[in-house]
């Protein structure tokens, strides 16, 4: 068995910078699931690493 990948701390000032891909409207953060949050898109994109994964291809539809 596998030991759980270390969390890498995502800098929140990237926030400041990111946009959603499709909308080009802004973020939110989720710490517990590693995801920034489009709502507009109703997209979830992984952080990996502390590296946002910007791709659509990538992203977690929101319910």
């Amino acid at each position: 068995m596998t030991a759980p990948e270390p969390r890498v701390l995502f800098d929140r000032r990237m926030l400041e910078a990111l946009v959603c891909p499709i909308t080009q409207g802004p973020l939110s953060y989720d710490a517990e699931a590693q995801e920034l949050i489009s709502r507009a898109a109703r997209l979830a994109f992984p952080i990996r690493g502390g590296i946002p994964i910007m791709l659509v291809d990538e992203a977690r539809a929101l319910e």
